[in-house]
């Protein structure tokens, strides 16, 4: 869904009229990756996709964890993605790469968990080469290589009382609110793959921005004393990359969960991508 004025309908289909007072706080834009399964050798080399072999500059070696390779996620080229513009919060140039703990074990609940993955954002990347996996990665930590297409799309928040100033609902609006994201966009979206950039996540669990706060400062326990002077700044992390899990390659997160990354906004802006904080959810 693209266009304001639909979800404006929807909100008053369920009968939340008086919500549409809180839409601007509600919604962000995001970029959905639809993904095609293809084989490596029709990929050029340096274009965007999921799963497969990366392509890196010679400096850069295959990001290793604990003694062993990490899986390699996605690569995305950022020239591909100026057509959108939901974009304008991305580089211009240049390309990202996520690398991933291959046994699956890091789920961004501790401040050890922090090289469990590899970011890395080049804006002039040289000459790439298609890189062989290292012999201490498993065959079944390597991805079935997808093509990726991009689509312009409107997200809705999964905590409201966190993203709203003087959050004012009715259990009866929220209620309806959440039976509204059941189905939004639409029903069979729901039984779809969910790549993404930017926007707010398709949380499994919880809202992350409060983890990702106290976890990147060392903190697991609200209670701790530290944690107050912490949590104002909770708002300001954004999801930057979301990838779903998905059977057709054999990418699955604990079974059947997401990947999230996320980047505080001030760090998006200054173009550190390899700053942010890393969460896996399941049910």
């Amino acid at each position: 869904m693209k266009n304001k004025s639909d979800v404006e309908a929807m909100f008053v289909q369920m009968g939340l009229t008086r919500l549409l007072k809180d839409l601007d706080r509600l919604m962000q834009p995001s970029i959905r990756l639809h993904a095609t399964p293809t084989e490596e050798s029709s990929l050029q080399i340096g274009s965007s996709k999921i799963g497969g072999l990366p392509d890196l500059p010679s400096d850069i070696p295959w990001p290793q964890w604990s003694g062993r390779a990490q899986s390699f996620v996605v690569q995305l080229r950022f020239e591909e993605l100026q057509s959108d513009n939901t974009a304008r919060h991305l580089p211009t140039q240049g390309m990202l790469w996520l690398f991933y703990d291959a046994r699956q074990e890091t789920y961004g609940e501790n401040p050890t968990d922090k090289d469990g993955w590899h970011v890395i954002f080049r804006t002039e990347i040289g000459t790439l080469q298609r890189v062989q996996p290292p012999t201490n990665l498993p065959t079944s930590s390597i991805f079935r290589p997808c093509t990726l297409s991009f689509a312009q799309e409107i997200t809705l928040s999964h905590a409201p009382q966190f993203d709203i100033p003087n959050y004012d609902w009715t259990s009866t609006e929220q209620a309806q609110y959440e039976k509204l994201l059941a189905t939004f966009p639409n029903p069979d979206d729901h039984a779809t793959i969910h790549h993404r950039l930017l926007g707010f996540p398709d949380t499994i669990q919880d809202d992350m921005r409060v983890q990702c706060q106290l976890v990147s400062h060392g903190i697991t326990d609200e209670e701790d004393a530290r944690a107050a002077t912490l949590l104002p700044e909770a708002h300001n992390w954004q999801l930057l990359l979301q990838i779903d899990s998905d059977e057709r390659i054999n990418m699955r997160w604990a079974d059947a969960g997401m990947l999230y990354y996320w980047l505080r906004e001030t760090d998006l802006q200054a173009r550190q991508f390899d700053t942010g904080w890393l969460i896996l959810q399941s049910d």
